[in-house]
């Protein structure tokens, strides 16, 4: 695994115990302590997790939002200084390029969070469309993301900083944010990837093994521990939030992954796909993501195709026993005929057709 990229954080992680795999080309933890661990800790304490594989792409310039409102799905114009939004970059067709996260960090400038494998496809994407009067940077290497998460996440970030968390509201954000005994200032925002609240903290790269010792220092107590991909997938499952590659890709619209959310049709601008989206719902939906149960026993994995009676109706995007229900579900992309609650379906595991049903999502939400 020698030619896989490393984050800043590599070493770390052999100290905890790590198991690292290869995640689209990085080495990364898969687990600490174990996968079911990692999962309860972040429900019911909080857990620590490096993602400093993701991209941060910054915008800038007189145009941005301008450029942005043409290449974002949602409406880039309610977006203030220090306030945060999900959206997603579509192909012509609907499909999708990307999901992201786009911070105002001030007037005409703009950091766009985007997932790890896609970094240079996207950085590509936007310059294709660039727009005078915009500039872009790419400073995915100059980063480190850190994400604490879960009920205690707040409590034990607060003790090594004076900047009052409480304050900061969700998807909005502070900075700068100096922690106690890390040479460089943050990006502290209230967002996440698992369901529960947290904190997503972007720093220059040669702080960020600082303030991970320091986190987990400060949350030894309250039971805080370093938390690996496996975890992370099944928090994030459970709470219905796209993975792209599976809920998301270059096939699948927003719409059809029920992100309609982040999809703004009836902004003025013209953004790339809003047509086909359009045409989409216009039209409605032949498929779209929904939740299923299994009701017999077998886990229905990523992959794995779904029937009514002999017709091939859809297929797993995500599946698994979750670590907080005990149950084997999954999200499936359904033909439409086939995606009302309680809905009877099979999913093919192997070489045998077991039988699901379509459930409300999400599988788990905190509170």
């Amino acid at each position: 695994m020698a030619d896989l990229k490393r984050t800043p954080l590599f070493p770390e992680y052999e100290k905890h115990g790590a198991k690292t795999i290869d995640f689209g080309g990085w080495d990364l933890p898969v687990q600490f302590s174990g996968i079911k661990d990692e999962h309860e800790a972040t429900r019911t304490k909080a857990g620590l997790f490096d993602v400093s594989h993701m991209g941060e792409i910054f915008v800038e310039g007189t145009n941005s939002e301008q450029f942005l409102q043409q290449m974002l799905t949602n409406d880039v114009s309610k977006l203030e200084p220090k306030k945060a939004q999900y959206t997603i970059m579509c192909y012509e067709n609907g499909g999708t390029v990307d999901d992201l996260i786009v911070y105002q960090l001030e007037e005409d400038k703009y950091l766009l969070v985007v997932n790890a494998a896609n970094v240079e496809k996207d950085y590509q994407w936007l310059e294709d469309h660039l727009i005078d009067g915009v500039s872009l940077r790419n400073e995915s290497d100059a980063y480190v993301q850190l994400a604490l998460q879960g009920p205690k996440a707040e409590a034990v970030l607060q003790t090594l900083t004076e900047t009052d968390l409480s304050a900061i509201k969700f998807f909005r954000f502070e900075s700068p944010v100096s922690f106690e005994g890390v040479p460089d200032e943050a990006i502290v925002s209230r967002t996440g990837y698992t369901g529960e609240d947290g904190f997503e903290i972007y720093l220059p790269k040669t702080s960020g093994p600082v303030l991970w010792q320091k986190i987990l220092e400060a949350g030894e107590a309250e039971g805080v521990q370093p938390i690996g991909l496996g975890a992370r997938d099944t928090l994030r499952f459970e709470a219905n939030l796209a993975l792209y590659g599976q809920e998301l890709s270059p096939e699948i619209s927003p719409l059809e992954a029920g992100l309609s959310f982040a999809v703004k049709l009836k902004k003025e601008a013209d953004f790339i796909g809003k047509d086909a989206l359009l045409k989409q719902k216009e039209n409605g939906l032949e498929r779209k993501l929904v939740g299923i149960e299994m009701l017999e026993k077998g886990i229905p994995r990523t992959g794995y195709k779904v029937f009514a009676g002999e017709d091939e109706i859809g297929f797993v995007t995500t599946g698994t026993q979750s670590p907080t229900l005990g149950k084997n579900v999954g999200l499936a992309l359904l033909k439409i005929d086939h995606t009302e609650i309680g809905t009877e379906v099979e999913v093919q595991v192997r070489k045998r057709k077991l039988k699901a049903e379509v459930v409300q999502t999400p599988f788990y939400k905190r509170g």
